[in-house]
């Protein structure tokens, strides 16, 4: 026998209220890592091997300033899991658990990070990156019920996905870094540039794999622009790599528009 829809929207509470939980601990895992609290600051933190000068592949500070759209992102995520729209959701209902993971993994990396566990933080982000990679995958497949579910799922954990890809090659440069690998190697520029090349196929695939959705490959253009500002003007410097970087994220967000406006016409026919 059906339930009354109350009773539906009751029996989902937990859930919501539970995820809606998840997105504030990630995002109280946000102003630890800022410094506030007590905590290390993330630059300052594992010896200073995630600082924007540490390697040839680290962003500039601004660059971060992109996990205060990831953060809203995930606020709006959070309540729309308790409206009775998103309780009601199938949608929802399917993606609660890798959203959650995303954001606990996200805390636990800035814990890991800030106690110096530079190899241990590899393990985790590359964790995060298949979760959100998969999570987007899903979102790929399986149509969401509404547009504004449809936009909050697609732009936030795009932008999370983007960002952490490149967040991802930043943090295995440091750890590397930290080991002695390829500190003032000559091989280290091209191993750099290739990738960064790498980075803008992956943000090409995410484009046309998602039908032309935007948010994963912007995100990665911007984390490869300021790779390219602080190489250009830190005490880290590389023109090459610098260039290289600054050229790769123009194509790459010159080029996934083209995508996603073929992407979108061809959707139209």
């Amino acid at each position: 026998m059906d339930l009354p829809v109350s009773r539906v929207h009751n029996s989902r509470w937990p859930a919501g209220l539970m995820t809606a939980a998840t997105m504030g601990i990630a995002i109280f895992g946000a102003f630890l890592g800022s410094g506030a609290f007590g905590g290390t600051p993330i630059q300052q933190a594992s010896d200073g091997y995630l600082g924007p000068d540490s390697t040839l592949l680290a962003p500039s500070t601004p660059a971060f300033s992109i996990w205060s759209l990831i953060y809203c992102g995930l606020i709006v995520y959070a309540v729309y899991q308790l409206t009775p729209a998103g309780r009601q959701s199938q949608t929802a209902a399917r993606y609660r658990l890798p959203a959650s993971a995303a954001a606990l993994l996200n805390a636990v990396w800035i814990l890991v990070a800030q106690s110096g566990l530079l190899g241990a933080s590899v393990v985790v982000i590359f964790i995060l990156l298949t979760t959100l990679g998969w999570l987007i995958a899903q979102l790929n497949r399986y149509q969401t019920e509404t547009r504004s579910e449809h936009w909050i799922m697609w732009v936030t954990f795009g932008v999370y996905l983007g960002w952490v890809s490149i967040a991802s090659i930043a943090n295995t440069a440091a750890w590397l870094a930290s080991l002695g690998i390829g500190v003032s190697a000559l091989w280290a520029p091209g191993a750099a540039i290739a990738l960064i090349s790498a980075a803008v196929m992956i943000g090409f695939a995410a484009t046309a794999y998602g039908g032309g959705h935007l948010a994963a490959a912007l995100a990665m253009a911007w984390g490869l622009g300021w790779i390219g500002h602080s190489r250009l003007s830190g005490s880290n410097q590389s023109d090459l790599v610098g260039i290289s970087a600054l050229i790769a994220a123009g194509i790459l967000a010159l080029g996934s528009v083209l995508l996603a406006v073929h992407a979108w016409r061809k959707g139209r026919r």
